[in-house]
């Protein structure tokens, strides 16, 4: 029973550490998500024209104004790629996508077993914000 008590409160207070992660750049918080596909339900994929089995991968980007009350969606120019760790590249292309009034941008990816791939990304949105956005992350294949 205390096993279970202090995992229970082990994942609580290591919750915030992943629930968000974002980036200020001037006036806009920049969050970004990478995960693979089968993450989304064959419904979502459908909907949205994305690949989804065990070896693509998304990179999902929001930007939000900081400077305005509720934070909302604005739109950016988002571009940059990823890098395995022998040095390959791979371009990204993004796509924006409008739901009411979130803004998001996707880019699909193809992924390996155990791959780390470190992600440089350019994010301009005019003059609330214009910057680089790098981060690294290991992805799984899913069979």
């Amino acid at each position: 029973m205390n096993k279970w008590i202090i995992l229970l409160l082990a994942s609580v207070f290591a919750m915030p550490s992943w629930a968000e992660q974002f980036k200020y750049i001037k006036d806009v918080e920049v969050h970004y998500s990478a995960f693979n596909s089968t993450f989304l339900t064959a419904e979502m994929a459908r909907n949205y024209s994305l690949k989804r089995n065990g070896y693509s991968a998304i990179l999902n980007i929001s930007v939000l104004d900081n400077s305005q009350a509720g934070k909302p969606a604005i739109t950016a120019d988002i571009s940059g790629n990823s890098r395995n760790l022998v040095g390959q590249i791979r371009q990204l292309n993004f796509r924006e996508v409008k739901e009411g009034n979130a803004i998001y941008y996707l880019a699909e990816f193809p992924v390996s077993e155990e791959e780390s791939l470190t992600f440089d990304l350019n994010v301009n949105a005019g003059i609330k914000g214009n910057g680089t956005l790098k981060f690294t992350q290991k992805f799984y294949v899913e069979e």
